[in-house]
């Protein structure tokens, strides 16, 4: 099969139409979906380029919504191509024989077959259309009902339709799926100011302290289940799930047209699931530490430990790097301990850091408290101070617990309109939860499987689970339910990485780059050296016969010959 040429329009003088007037073109991270899967693609800068072009698929991410543009893209698919489209392009709705309905929706997707990992799914930004008949020559398709407001809400219109113009075909999601995934992972707005609490009592993030968690689009009752104990969760990776719809619908797209876009896996071969441990080390007790360090070599496992100033001892720090743990930074900028949140103190309670634990580098950060302000500073601190991950993206409270910020996939997040959207240089690999089985503040062990299984679904997740030195030192009843997380997840198939581990990987397997395809290879070009080995899945047709020896597996709902990367350079 041939490798499909894919393409991506953002278009630069629409992106800063709207910067001038201070909005937000989070068509942009459309660039870091497809990066994160792995698919190879080329951006275009002008729409100007697409009509010289020679793509196979073409996303219309960052374009503008009038006539000469619309007229441009009209023409590409007419001529053969397959056009992609989220939420936009509403000048095209009357040429379509549609009815363009509303802008801005927030509810509920409900897709039965299609999507079998979610009974709804929740959306923050839809523009539904509604065919203006029932004999509309150009509709050939529609998938998913979008449901206004809560799961059981009006019907407003499909999640998706599919057009045939001329030798092509359009396919138009009314969700838009990149702010949708970017207001989950990073809230609609900057923390500026508390967010609103649960009724129940289990999550009151109105206690004065700006954080991560002020910035949820979770709804507290339609997007949360409970335990057999009563334990309230935040049950669903929305984000990774309209991640899965979109690529899935993608690649079974390019295998329609009889070609093939193949795509990096996201774990070494041999891996499926990958668990993390992180500690911080509050108060800073050596004996805690100790500990620590104990159950860690009883579980035969390495963490990542976020150190707050002052830290440890010379001694405590020789012990953790002996063992092959990981170093990382706990940022305080809580005002109850006379901290700020301010560039100067992040750097200098870093430069303490490396200074007291002899640390030429430091990869990981962990925020006190989840403290958060703003949008986008502290990615911006971390760029300017070379930590390459943060973590700082997980719960504060006991109702808030899972998958709150709608991922379990570590990603770069993306920077607010007034730096233009960029990608920030920073993998974010948020948590789950903080320690277990502490006290009726938080949460008990019974959600520890629950999040796993749920983990389990959505292909190249991270099972993150923060557990604090002070806790593992004091209590028996933290220690076993440390024990718990680690028994359940190797039960699962799970390994256990460091946060640094995670973050090097992440970023070797992106510098893989798919440049060609034949009957029975793929060739790639790799950026730098890999840590182990990477798998290449190569989508293909239901009626593909395998070779011998091949290895076939579905991956986002499509049949994939597979192929290690070191074989194919």
């Amino acid at each position: 099969m041939k490798l499909a040429r894919l393409g991506l329009l953002l278009d630069q003088s629409e992106a800063q139409r709207r910067w001038t007037y201070g909005l937000n073109v989070f068509a942009n991270y459309t660039e870091e979906i497809l990066a994160h899967a792995g698919i190879p693609f080329e951006i275009i800068r002008d729409i100007g380029e697409v009509e010289n072009s020679s793509f196979d698929i073409l996303i219309a991410g960052s374009v503008k919504d009038d006539a000469a543009s619309t007229s441009v893209l009209w023409k590409y698919v007419e001529q053969g191509g397959v056009l992609i489209s989220f939420a936009g392009l509403n000048a095209l709705a009357a040429k379509l024989g549609c009815m363009w309905k509303e802008r801005g929706t927030v509810g509920y997707a409900a897709f039965g077959a299609f999507y079998d990992k979610a009974e709804v799914i929740r959306f923050l930004q839809a523009s539904p259309w509604k065919s203006s008949s029932a004999e509309n020559e150009f509709l050939q398709e529609e998938a998913g009902e979008l449901r206004r407001g809560e799961p059981g809400g009006a019907p407003i219109g499909a999640a998706l339709q599919r057009f045939r113009i001329g030798e092509g075909l359009f396919d138009r999601w009314a969700v838009d799926i990149p702010a949708t995934i970017v207001g989950f992972q990073q809230g609609n707005s900057p923390v500026l100011e508390d967010g609103v609490p649960a009724l129940d009592g289990s999550a009151p993030i109105n206690e004065g302290i700006l954080k991560a968690d002020d910035r949820s689009e979770m709804d507290w009752h339609h997007d949360r289940l409970y335990t057999e104990t009563g334990n309230p969760y935040i049950a669903y990776p929305y984000a990774d799930f309209w991640r899965e719809l979109f690529i899935g619908r993608l690649l079974r797209t390019a295998v329609g047209q009889g070609l093939t876009l193949p795509f990096v896996g996201f774990w070494p071969d041999g891996i499926e699931r990958v668990a993390t441990i992180s500690h911080d080390s509050d108060g800073n007790v050596e004996e805690y530490a100790l500990a620590t360090l104990a159950i860690l070599d009883e579980l035969q496992i390495q963490s990542t430990w976020c150190i707050i100033e002052p830290g440890y001892s010379t001694p405590i720090y020789d012990q953790i790097k002996a063992a092959g743990h990981e170093l990382a930074f706990h940022y305080n900028a809580l005002e109850s301990d006379d901290r700020i949140w301010d560039q100067d103190d992040f750097d200098r309670q870093l430069l303490l850091l490396q200074q007291t634990a002899a640390l030429d580098k430091v990869t990981s950060n962990k925020n006190h408290y989840t403290r958060f302000e703003g949008w986008g500073e502290l990615f911006e601190w971390c760029e300017a101070r070379g930590i390459e991950s943060d973590q700082t993206r997980g719960p504060s409270k006991k109702g808030n617990v899972g998958f709150l910020f709608g991922t379990c996939h570590p990603y770069f997040p993306i920077a607010w309109s007034n730096d233009q959207n960029r990608l920030y240089d920073v993998l974010e690999i948020g948590f789950l939860t903080q320690d277990l089985d502490l006290s009726s503040h938080w949460s008990d062990s019974t959600i520890i499987v629950p999040f796993l299984e749920e983990i389990s679904k959505v292909d190249g997740g991270v099972a993150h689970f923060l557990v604090h030195q002070t806790h593992i030192g004091m209590r028996e009843t933290v220690r076993n339910s440390f024990r718990k997380i680690v028994a359940e997840a190797r039960k699962r198939g799970y390994v256990f990485w460091r946060g640094k581990e995670i973050n090097d990987w992440e970023r070797a397997r992106r510098s893989i780059k798919v440049t060609a395809v034949d009957d029975t290879n793929v060739s790639v070009e790799v950026g730098m050296p890999l840590p182990a080995n990477a798998v290449i899945w190569a989508p293909m047709p239901e009626s593909y016969a395998p070779l011998a020896g091949e290895t076939i597996e579905t991956r986002y709902g499509v049949i994939c010959r597979k192929q290690l990367a070191a074989g194919a350079v």
